[in-house]
């Protein structure tokens, strides 16, 4: 039986896909590793739905996010191997938002998060993915080969989530909390 450990991290440093090692906390690592802890929020929420396309749709998006991980964990030749992201993955989201907007009201001011575990998973989902984003673009700015079509998805991820979260929200009943501004006289 393979063991799940290696010790081979003991010292700060992992494994690329291909085999180069860097630091646990390159800019690689920072950026799959956020995906991979945006995958568990996103494996979360879809336990906690009961619509069944809805939970497809996160299944398929599971299954990108596992591609964005490896193209963002892999370098050199090795990359050619890999499945990639094509920006059919990011018009797919998008018509899925403007399919799921078609049937809710227009938003004319910020939305609190809350009002049912599921819109708040949905919120957390959402800002865990702004910060993969944050991620991906820092690896590209510091010049680590990234295809666009990742940066594309995982920006039309996070305005997935927040539409998901409004049309769980009507699906179930649940009040969308309206942001106020105080303005001090």
């Amino acid at each position: 039986m393979v063991k799940v450990y290696t010790k081979t991290g003991d010292k700060g440093q992992t494994a690329l896909i291909g085999g180069k090692r860097v630091a646990k906390d390159h800019p690689r690592i920072e950026a799959y590793g956020t995906v991979d802890e945006l995958m568990a929020h996103t494996a979360l929420l879809m336990d906690m739905l009961a619509d069944a396309h809805d939970r497809d749709f996160l299944l398929w998006i599971l299954e990108r996010l596992m591609t964005v991980s490896s193209v963002l964990a892999a370098e050199g030749d090795v990359t050619k191997k890999l499945s990639k992201l094509t920006s059919a993955d990011a018009t797919r989201i998008e018509n899925r938002i403007d399919e799921m907007e078609g049937g809710l009201e227009p938003v004319d001011s910020f939305i609190l998060p809350g009002g049912h575990s599921a819109t708040s998973q949905c919120h957390v989902a959402r800002t865990v993915c702004r910060r993969a984003e944050r991620r991906i673009v820092a690896l590209m700015e510091s010049g680590c080969d990234v295809p666009a079509e990742v940066a594309e998805f995982v920006n039309r991820l996070s305005d997935y989530f927040f539409v998901l979260s409004r049309k769980i929200s009507k699906d179930l009943n649940v009040k969308i909390k309206n942001w106020v501004p105080v303005v001090d006289d």
